[in-house]
C-alpha cells in the first residue's frame, strides 16, 4: 500500500455520510489518495455512530475486525460521533486504534494523519473538544448519483430524554446562509437534480443566526439561486415548528417537493411527557390537516420508539390508533433503546425485549394497509422519477414521495439513461413500491398539483 493511500467508512446516518465526505475532500486537496478497498488504504478512518445501542455495537464491531486485519504500517484512526461519547473506551476496547477523532473536529483530518504519519501513541489522541472547526471550504454535502444530501446545521437544543445527540453534539451551529446558498449552486453546477436538506432538526435552522423561519427563508433563497436543480427535499423536521411561512414555501414552489419528514415518536400525551416531547397532539393534527389542505399532493413521514419506559398497553394502543387515524405515507419505527447519560437514563429499562419487538411488528402490521392504500390512489396517475438505475430491461427510480434509502422506488418496464427525470405512469402498487411506463403522452400532473397557500 502507498503511504498517501485513504479509504474511509462511513456507519450510521447521512449526516454521517456528509462528514465523511468532506474528510475525503480536504485530504485529496492535500495529495492523499483515496480508495475503495481498505486492506489497500495505508489510513484507514472509520466514521463512527454512537446514536443508540444497536449503532454502538455496529461501531465497535467494525472498528475490531479491521482492526484485526490490519495490515503491516495500516493507520486506523476512529472518527464520529461515538468516539465523541466513549473516545476513552474505545481505545481500551479496539486494540489497534492509533487515533481518535471527535465528530466536531473532522476539519482536522489532515493535520491528524500527518501527525500519525510521525508518530504513533495513544497519548497523542486528537482532542475531542465540542467546538465547531472552520469547514475549509469543502462542500457541507454528499453526492450520490444526481441526488445530494446537504448538511444545512449540526447540533440539536431540543430536549428529547432519549437522545444522545445534544451530547456527542452539542448545541446547534447553522452554516451561514450566504455559505449554505453558495453550496446549492455549488451542487447545481454538478449536475445534481436533487438536494436532500438535512441537520438533527432542519426546522430550527438560523436559530442561532438570529433568523425567524429560517428554513422557509433559507428554501426562498436557495431554490431562486440554483433554479436548475429540480427537487428540494426537507427532512427531519420538528413537530410544532412547521410555520405557516413554510408551508407557503412549500405549497408554491415548484421545486420544493410536497414531501416532508416529520419524526412524532410517538402519540399519547403521557408518552410524550416522559420522552420530554410536545405533547399538544392536537396540535400536530392541526398541522398536517393543514399542510394538506394547502398540499393536496403531499407526503408524510414520521417515526415512531416503541416500549418507551413505563410504555403501557393503553399509551401504544393510543399510538396505533393514532397511525390508523392520520393515515401517514411513510413509518418507521424504533424500539426504545436504553443510553447512559441521557435524561431518560433514570427511567430505566423496564420494557422486556420480546414485548418491544411485539409492539414493534404491531405497529408496522398496522401501518402496512395504511402504505398500500396510499401507494393504489397514484395507480393511473403520472409521477416524475429520478431513475437511478438501469437494467435486465427495467429501470429504478424515485419519485418526489421517496426519500432515498429509507422509502420506497418506482419499478420501471424499459431500461432509461441513469440520471434522467421522466414521466412514468402508474400500472401497479405494493406496500412500498410502484410500478410504471413511461408515459408518452405530455400531460399536466394531476399527482403533485400545488396552488397558492392562504394561511390557517
Amino acid at each position: 500500500m502507498r503511504d498517501n493511500t485513504f479509504c474511509i467508512v462511513s456507519l450510521g446516518c447521512a449526516k454521517n455520510t456528509v462528514d465523511s465526505d468532506s474528510m475525503a475532500q480536504l485530504l485529496s486537496r492535500a495529495g492523499y489518495e483515496e480508495v475503495v478497498d481498505p486492506q489497500r488504504a495505508h489510513f484507514l478512518i472509520v466514521n463512527t455512530c454512537g446514536f443508540i445501542s444497536s449503532a454502538k455495537e455496529e461501531s465497535l464491531n467494525t472498528l475490531s475486525g479491521l482492526a484485526a486485519g490490519k495490515g503491516n504500517g495500516q493507520v486506523i484512526i476512529a472518527a464520529g460521533c461515538l468516539v465523541q461519547r466513549y473516545g476513552a473506551e474505545i481505545t481500551k476496547q479496539v486494540n489497534g486504534v492509533d487515533g481518535i477523532l471527535g465528530t466536531r473536529h473532522w476539519t482536522d483530518i489532515v493535520k491528524t494523519v500527518e501527525n500519525l504519519s510521525t508518530e504513533r501513541s495513544c497519548s497523542k489522541l486528537h482532542q475531542l473538544e465540542t467546538t465547531h472547526g472552520d469547514g475549509q471550504g469543502v462542500l457541507h454535502a454528499s453526492v450520490q448519483g444526481k441526488s445530494a444530501y446537504l448538511k444545512i446545521a449540526d447540533g440539536c437544543r431540543r430536549p428529547c430524554a432519549f437522545c444522545a445527540i445534544p451530547l456527542i453534539k452539542g448545541p446547534p451551529v447553522s452554516l451561514p446562509l450566504d455559505c449554505a446558498i453558495a453550496e446549492a449552486c455549488t451542487l447545481q453546477a454538478m449536475g445534481v437534480r436533487e438536494i436532500i436538506l438535512i441537520a438533527q432538526d432542519t426546522t430550527d435552522y438560523g436559530y442561532d443566526l438570529g433568523l425567524k423561519n429560517g428554513l422557509a427563508h433559507l428554501l426562498k433563497k436557495m431554490t431562486n439561486a440554483a433554479p436548475k436543480v429540480d427537487w428540494f427535499r426537507i427532512m427531519y423536521a420538528y413537530p410544532g415548528y412547521v410555520s405557516d411561512e413554510l408551508i407557503n414555501v412549500m405549497a408554491t414552489n415548484r421545486q420544493v417537493v410536497p414531501y416532508i419528514d416529520i419524526p412524532l415518536q410517538h402519540a399519547h400525551p403521557s408518552t410524550l411527557r416522559r420522552m420530554h416531547r410536545p405533547t399538544n397532539v392536537n396540535q400536530v393534527r392541526r398541522t398536517l390537516e393543514k399542510m394538506r389542505r394547502a398540499i393536496p399532493s403531499i407526503t408524510f413521514r414520521t417515526t415512531f420508539i416503541v416500549g418507551y419506559p413505563d410504555e403501557t398497553e393503553e399509551e401504544f394502543q393510543t399510538l396505533l390508533d393514532f397511525v390508523e387515524e392520520m393515515h401517514f405515507d411513510r413509518v418507521g419505527a424504533f424500539k426504545f433503546s436504553f443510553e447512559p447519560g441521557t435524561p431518560a437514563e433514570s427511567l430505566g429499562d423496564p420494557i422486556p425485549s420480546e414485548l418491544k419487538e411485539e409492539r414493534y411488528q404491531r405497529l408496522m402490521e398496522k401501518q402496512q394497509p395504511i402504505s398500500l392504500e396510499r401507494n393504489r390512489t397514484f395507480i393511473g396517475k403520472t409521477l416524475d422519477v429520478l431513475v437511478e438505475g438501469a437494467g435486465q430491461g427495467i429501470s429504478i427510480g424515485r419519485s418526489y414521495r421517496d426519500a432515498p434509502e429509507i422509502d420506497g422506488l418506482v419499478m420501471i418496464k424499459g431500461e432509461i439513461p441513469v440520471g434522467k427525470i421522466i414521466a412514468v405512469r402508474i400500472i401497479g402498487a405494493g406496500t412500498y413500491d410502484l410500478n410504471g411506463v413511461v408515459e408518452k403522452v405530455e400531460k399536466v400532473q394531476a399527482a403533485c398539483q400545488k396552488k397558492p397557500y392562504s394561511g390557517e
